[in-house]
This record gives C-alpha cells, structure tokens and sequence, in this order.
C-alpha cells in the first residue's frame, strides 16, 4: 500500500510540474507579445514624428 501511495504522490507532482512549465511559457508568451506590440508602436511613433518634421 505505501509504494502505491509513493507512486500516486510522484504522479501528482510531475503533473504538477508539468502544469506550472506549462504556465510559465503561456506567460513569457504573453509578455513578448506585449513588449511586441509596445515595439511596433513605438517604432510606428518615430516614423510619424520624422514624417511630420520633415
């Protein structure tokens, strides 16, 4: 009964890993799209100030 125990907790916690790795890359994801976007903007920005000054 305890090596089932054992091996129930260690199918816990590599599905728990596998969430939280899962989670981590959604996230860093999410956020190069972020900084992305900011980027075209901003880029986008420069070329309407330089239009306009010239």
């Amino acid at each position: 009964m305890n090596h089932l125990n054992v091996e129930i907790a260690r199918a816990q916690m590599t599905a728990r890993l596998g969430e939280a790795t899962q989670a981590r890359r959604t996230h860093q994801l999410a956020r190069s799209l972020r900084m992305h976007r900011k980027a075209e903007q901003a880029a986008q920005d420069a070329r309407t100030a330089l239009a306009r000054a010239l």
